[in-house]
Parts: structure tokens; C-alpha cells; sequence
């Protein structure tokens, strides 16, 4: 008996002493430093950070790990969503044809988008195969845990095309997902383009990419490939918060450049006018969810909502546009189509009647219109806001 309480004791004095080196090593461990490089306007020499100003505050209603709680258990009076949505899926062209006759006027290349799902898109131009922030798996997060999708991916990833390039906007789990990039490097060897640090995390799998700053370009399967600014964060594990950049990208193509906004907050909104000062965008791929995380919130700092993302549109100046990071991952507090319906209602109070931007099907492809003018870019954020404090947004939880 005496034995066995001794024993006991030890092996409870190893245990407190096992766990009293993991509160110590563990953090480090996860802590990863992804870049190093000069400090400047948005790296301090350890972390990167957003010019314009950090969202630094715990999410609302209390602390982060209070608020992950109750995302997991669904105990904040959220919205119901559905556990499954319908999706066909597409089987596309390998590759697009050219216009005809070919290249007698660059303003007609033809352009097709397929939403994939979450900020999942393919783009296709004569010769071109664009893939954004591919995820592919059942969930996103670390070792199988994470919001589990909803709608399955709009292509089957056997059905995918050859993929020429693939942009890559920042580390979140619905971002960057190691296993399909992995599954598409093996079998296309596509070039990968992302912002710093970002590269260290891929490399550990074995995948090569072209790590870029802000406001830097390369030229890649025969496109010009800018990282520009845009407004969020980033993370693999808590503690290893921006040790990796964040970005948007703008993809020079013959008929009009194509934007792809990544996951961002609105910010000072000058990263905007950045992208937009790189030529004529033809196609803006523009989030509009996960930015409500209490009832009536309409943007969080790391997420623009349907009205911002509106504003964006037309600031940019896109001749057409697509709404996608809604309706596939739950991620935040809105119901499963608010984001489209407030985006529709945000038109309607804008009094915007054409339909350049707006939310596209899962596996629908769509062919894209040749550039038209820019729209006008005016837009009075707070008289939207009030007008969907009315009739117009009733409901839109």
C-alpha cells in the first residue's frame, strides 16, 4: 500500500513537472518565426502589423478563448445554418479557348470564374489557369478540428484543370490549406505566389512559392503578379500571431486586370485606390462574410460586410465583381445567407440597379464581360446604414 502511494506521488510530481515544461515550451514551440527581415512600415523586425492601425481588442463579448467557446457550442444565440447545402459541381475546360478572330482586340479575351467555395476561385483566361487560397479539406483548422464545410467544393479536385498559378493571401486555416496544396504541387507543379513568410509554412511541406512584400511584382506563367495591401492579420496557432504578411493581389491580364481581395477589414481603405492604380480591373473578387460576430454588427476590423464590400466595388472602379467568403465555413455570428441578401439590400439603398457585382452559385461557372466604365464612386456609407436599419434590412440577422 505504501509502495503505491510513493508511486503515485511520483508520478504525480513528474506529471506536474511534464506540465509545468510544457506551459513553458509549448508556446515556443508553436511560436514560429516564418520571416526575418528589416523593420519598416508594416514589420517591426519580429511581427508585421497594419499601417493603418490594429484591431487588437478580444472579440465582443469577452475573451478570445470565451468567444472560440462559444463558437464551438453555438451558445451565443446565433442564426441556425443549415448542416449541408445542395452544390452541383463543375467540370471545366482544361483550358479556355482565345477569342476569335484571335487576338484581333485584347479588350475581348475571354474570362471565366468558377466559385469553388469560401475564398476558393478559379480563373480562366486563354493560356492561363488561376486557383486563389485553394481549401479543399472538410474543415478548416489544425489536425482535422475547424468550422466544418457546409457546401461541398464546386469543382472536384480530381476535376480541376491544370493549374498555372495559385495566389495565396495569408496563413488561416480557410486560406492556406497544406493538404490540397500539396495534392495540386504534385500533380501540376503550379507557381505559387504569396506574401512574406508565408513561404517558411509551405516549404515545410515540401512546396516551393514566391514569397513578396507589398507593392512588389513578378512575373509568373506569363503574368504579371502584384502583392498589394489590403487590412487583417494572421495566424497558424495563437502565439504565432503575424509572424506572416497578409495581402491582396492584382493579376495583370489582356483584358483587364483581375483583384482578388484576400480576407480584409476596411481599414484607412487606401489599399484600394493602390489596387486600383495598377491599371483597369475587369473581375474584383471581393469577400463579403464572417463579418458579424454580435447582432447588427456590419464590419469587424479584420472582415469588410456586404456594405463595405459594395463600397470597395465601386472605389476600385471594377467593370465586374464577385462576392465569395460567405456560405461554405461558419465562422462568425450572421445567418447562412445574409451576407448575399444584405448585399442586395445595400444596392437597393445605394439605389444601384446594375448587377456588375453580386454573389455567384458554388460550381456555376461564369463568363465574364468584356471592361466596361468604371462606376461612379460616390457612395454614402451612413445613408446606407440607415436605410437598412428599415424595412430593407429587416430580419438580416
Amino acid at each position: 500500500m505504501a509502495r503505491g502511494v510513493r508511486i503515485l506521488g511520483w508520478a504525480l510530481v513528474w506529471i506536474g513537472a511534464v506540465l509545468c515544461l510544457a506551459v513553458t515550451v509549448v508556446p515556443r514551440f508553436l511560436d514560429r518565426i516564418y520571416y526575418r527581415g528589416v523593420a519598416g512600415d508594416h514589420f517591426d523586425g519580429a511581427r508585421f502589423f497594419n499601417p493603418d492601425g490594429d484591431d487588437t481588442s478580444a472579440p465582443p463579448g469577452g475573451s478570445r478563448s470565451g468567444f472560440f467557446w462559444r463558437q464551438a457550442t453555438g451558445s451565443d444565440g446565433r442564426p441556425p445554418w443549415p448542416t449541408q447545402v445542395p452544390v452541383q459541381p463543375a467540370r471545366p475546360a482544361e483550358l479556355l479557348p482565345a477569342a476569335t478572330p484571335p487576338a484581333s482586340d485584347p479588350a475581348q479575351t475571354p474570362l471565366r470564374v468558377t466559385w469553388v467555395g469560401h475564398a476558393s476561385v478559379l480563373v480562366q483566361t486563354p493560356g492561363l489557369n488561376i486557383l486563389t487560397d485553394p481549401v479543399w479539406s472538410e474543415r478548416a483548422g489544425p489536425f482535422g478540428f475547424g468550422p466544418k464545410r457546409v457546401a461541398a467544393p464546386g469543382i472536384a479536385l480530381n476535376d480541376l484543370p491544370k493549374i498555372d498559378l495559385i495566389v495565396i493571401s495569408h496563413n488561416h486555416y480557410d486560406h492556406l490549406d497544406l493538404a490540397t496544396l500539396k495534392t495540386l504541387v504534385d500533380r501540376d507543379r503550379p507557381a505559387i505566389v504569396t506574401s512574406l513568410g508565408n513561404d517558411a509554412i509551405l516549404r515545410s511541406a515540401g512546396i516551393a512559392a514566391t514569397a513578396l512584400d507589398w507593392r512588389q511584382v513578378q512575373r509568373v506563367a506569363g503574368a504579371n503578379v502584384h502583392v498589394v495591401r489590403n487590412h487583417h492579420w494572421s495566424s497558424r496557432w495563437f502565439v504565432d500571431r503575424n509572424r506572416a504578411l497578409w495581402s491582396a493581389f492584382v493579376v495583370e491580364l489582356p483584358g483587364g486586370n483581375l483583384f482578388f481581395a484576400g480576407d480584409t477589414g476596411m481599414g484607412d481603405g487606401a489599399w484600394v485606390e493602390e489596387a486600383r492604380a495598377l491599371g483597369p480591373i475587369r473581375l474584383a473578387l471581393i469577400p463579403i462574410g464572417a463579418f458579424r460576430f454580435q447582432p447588427g454588427q456590419m464590419a469587424s476590423g479584420a472582415h469588410i460586410g456586404p456594405v463595405d464590400a459594395l463600397d470597395v466595388f465601386r472605389r476600385l472602379g471594377a467593370s465586374h465583381g464577385a462576392a465569395i467568403h460567405w456560405g461554405t465555413f461558419r465562422l462568425s455570428y450572421e445567418g447562412y445567407a445574409t451576407p448575399p441578401k444584405l448585399l442586395s439590400a445595400a444596392k437597393g439603398c445605394a439605389g444601384i440597379t446594375d448587377r456588375r457585382f453580386g454573389a455567384i452559385l458554388i460550381g456555376r461557372p461564369v463568363d465574364i464581360a468584356p471592361m466596361r466604365a468604371p462606376t461612379a464612386a460616390s457612395f454614402d456609407r451612413a445613408a446606407v446604414l440607415r436605410c437598412l436599419e428599415g424595412p430593407a434590412g429587416n430580419g438580416l440577422r
